[in-house]
């Protein structure tokens, strides 16, 4: 069982890393700023769910990593 729910978790985090990297198609419209923010969030989301697991530490990685992007090109 708890080999089903490792490889579950795997693939929900490998289809969550697909669905960031294709929807950075559109940020073509978007400011340098706007781009990192949304990087930033959605990488702190993959990280917070990895490391917590749960939806508070997905939402608080996004949150996390959205104001980290968006400062770094301040």
């Amino acid at each position: 069982m708890m080999k089903s729910i490792r490889q579950a978790r795997a693939v929900l985090t490998v289809a969550a890393i697909v669905t960031a990297v294709s929807s950075l198609s559109a940020c073509d419209n978007m400011t340098r700023r706007q781009r990192d923010t949304a990087i930033g969030a959605g990488v702190g989301g993959v990280a917070g769910a990895a490391i917590g697991g749960n939806a508070l530490s997905t939402l608080g990685g996004a949150a996390a990593g959205g104001l980290v992007g968006n400062q770094v090109g301040k």
